[in-house]
């Protein structure tokens, strides 16, 4: 009896062992569920509403104007916003940099400014290829040393004047962060079949946006 006891009590100890060990196992931060290439941690998926990323790489997530907060719909012609009851804004938001009460990226994530972008569309370090992914038409940017890859869906925008949708399937336009020289541009990633760079846009276009670790 004695015996058995014993075998119980020691049994009891490794599996409270083994309980507290996965307890004690701290939760993986959003860095470590991005990609790294060249030195830059990226999501694996574009933002949705705010505070949220898509389920799906193909998914184009929901698109913002530079520096706003508010979520629209990323298919349909006319814009249609989520909260309801938006009404569309042509004017160019303000401010030098995209603010963090603005950032619609989940916590420990934000939008990637310029210099990040570059590190992206750097021909020395990442190659790009036009492709299509589950049906989706999209750019693949892979990190030429490590083989880490991601896919950005060319989710196209929508215009600054009235909202209404384009190049969507033909090419991929997203923000930074990073205001230009001007007080209505903002700098972004464009990629279409044949390239990919950075190019500065009206800060009222409302495009994708897929987010940095911080």
């Amino acid at each position: 009896m004695k015996r058995l006891l014993l075998t119980l009590f020691l049994s009891a100890l490794a599996l409270a062992g083994c309980n507290r060990g996965i307890d004690d196992t701290p939760a993986p931060t959003p860095s470590q569920n991005g990609v790294v290439i060249n030195g830059v941690t990226w999501a694996r998926s574009n933002v949705n509403v705010p505070g949220t990323f898509a389920a799906a790489p193909e998914s184009y997530g929901m698109f913002y104007q530079w520096n706003r907060t508010t979520a629209w719909l990323s298919t349909g012609a006319n814009p249609v916003s989520a909260p309801a009851g938006m009404t569309w804004d042509s004017s160019a938001p303000t401010g030098d940099v995209w603010a963090a009460a603005n950032d619609p990226c989940p916590e420990g994530w934000h939008v990637p400014t310029a210099a990040q972008l570059a590190t992206l569309v750097d021909a020395s370090k990442v190659s790009y290829a036009w492709t299509t992914q589950n049906g989706v038409n999209g750019g693949k940017f892979t990190d030429i040393a490590s083989g880490n890859s991601i896919f950005l869906p060319a989710a196209g925008g929508r215009g600054y004047s009235d909202g209404a949708l384009y190049d969507a399937g033909n090419g991929g336009k997203y923000w930074s962060g990073s205001s230009d020289d001007s007080t209505a541009g903002a700098w972004g990633l464009s990629f279409f079949s044949d390239s990919a760079g950075q190019s500065y846009y009206y800060r009222a276009l409302s495009l994708a946006v897929r987010c940095v670790g911080q």
